[in-house]
């Protein structure tokens, strides 16, 4: 990421609803938000802790920090103690929640902003278009909300919310294909990479150091939607082979038992959660890299985060045949089966899989999905949706990459 001093639009003010925490593993939100400050002063509303745990600590919470001294234009917002997340009475809840708002607008404004973008990021923010004035609306879709491993329709309240903002990004081709229609501004807004970080050769984790080759990787949070009955017949089937996991385990209970039965076997390693720039070193020094999802009616619709990081650090790949995932079978491999996964593991074991050409080939597709190139398009569609001169002072700045 570049340090820059001031923002290109130092009066545009982001009002950001995303619905994770700032201090997590870093999703989506963190990688777009914290880039965007680029383009506009951004403010992160962090989620309100529930008012019983708030008063049972009776602590403040600092309202702002500056995570990153090369962006001084985000910040995160924290609301103050008394302004927790109330369920009931309504009056209340709608009170708190619109004067945390209320006060995050009061930071842009005294920053010099004069335009603001509400930015939201779930359906559950609906009040925020009807709570403050805003120039500007966005909804960012970054998952299928209803979580749901069978297929919904979609939620009344999100069909009113993409009816309403000016501006919707969706982060899969499954979203678009099933919301995409609903606005007419909707633009494909996918999972990036910070290329430089996960392309320029590092030394050897020292965790890693022991562990044998070919050694067969995934990095991301470990989670129920991996296909954890084919990850175990995999690792009994060729113990020839290192899988190896890096990430912080979920608190899904379908998979503890899988977990437990391949933490025992010796070919499995599961090197716990890493830190953001941490985690970009680890899929170099693998063999082959997994996205060993399950198919359903969940899966279809996500875009894997860690897609163009495997495809930054050059190295072959194997997925399920997810929708997100078909769209690069020439750079990568779909199976089904567990034969399917074996053969095309071994084939993607072979040294003709990691010639330079190869290499290059995977790595000027992950070039084009760098989080600078996408967030700019996001920073352009915004800009759009202010109107002139905001589209056309924009258009000036994109020879400045």
């Amino acid at each position: 990421m570049k340090s820059i001093i001031q923002p290109y639009f130092p009066n545009v003010g982001v009002i950001a609803l995303p619905y994770h925490e700032w201090n997590e593993y870093w999703k989506t939100p963190h990688h777009v938000l914290v880039r965007l400050a680029r383009y506009f002063q951004v403010v992160w509303v962090h989620n309100a802790p529930e008012w019983r745990e708030t008063f049972s600590h009776m602590q403040a919470i600092p309202k702002v920090s500056i995570p990153e001294p090369s962006r001084p234009r985000f910040q995160v917002y924290h609301p103050e103690f008394w302004l927790p997340t109330f369920h009931r009475p309504g009056w209340l809840r709608e009170f708190t929640f619109d004067e945390r708002l209320r006060r995050a607008r009061r930071i842009l404004a005294s920053q010099g902003c004069d335009r603001f973008i509400l930015h939201l990021w779930h359906p559950k923010f609906d009040r925020a278009l009807s709570s403050i004035p805003y120039s500007v609306s966005c909804y960012h879709i970054d998952d299928e909300y209803s979580f749901s491993d069978v297929e919904m329709p979609p939620d009344e309240k999100e069909i009113q919310i993409l009816k309403s903002v000016d501006q919707v990004f969706m982060i899969s081709p499954g979203l678009i294909e099933k919301k995409g229609k609903i606005n007419q501004h909707t633009a494909f807004a996918p999972e990036g990479v910070d290329y430089s970080a996960y392309a320029t050769p590092v030394a050897e984790p020292s965790d890693m150091r022991t562990i044998p080759h070919p050694r067969v990787g995934y990095t991301g949070v470990l989670k129920k939607q991996l296909d954890w009955p084919l990850l175990l017949s995999l690792a009994t089937k060729h113990p020839e082979w290192s899988f190896v996991f890096v990430g912080y385990q979920a608190p899904h209970p379908e998979m503890a038992d899988f977990i437990q039965r391949m933490s025992a076997q010796r070919n499995v390693y599961f090197l716990g959660g890493k830190s953001v720039n941490e985690l970009a070193v680890y899929p170099q020094h693998f063999d082959v890299c997994i996205m060993p999802y399950r198919l359903d009616d969940y899966t279809k619709y996500i875009y894997p985060l860690k897609l163009h990081e495997y495809l930054a650090g050059g190295k072959p790949i194997v997925g399920a045949p997810i929708r997100s995932l078909l769209d690069f079978t020439h750079v990568m491999t779909l199976a089904s089966t567990p034969e399917e996964w074996s053969r095309a593991l071994t084939e993607s074991l072979a040294p003709d899989r990691v010639s330079m050409d190869q290499i290059e080939k995977r790595r000027n597709i992950a070039r084009q999905f760098d989080w600078e190139v996408l967030v700019r398009d996001i920073a352009r569609s915004m800009c759009d949706r202010l109107g002139p001169p905001y589209s056309e002072q924009f258009g000036a700045i994109e020879i400045d990459k």
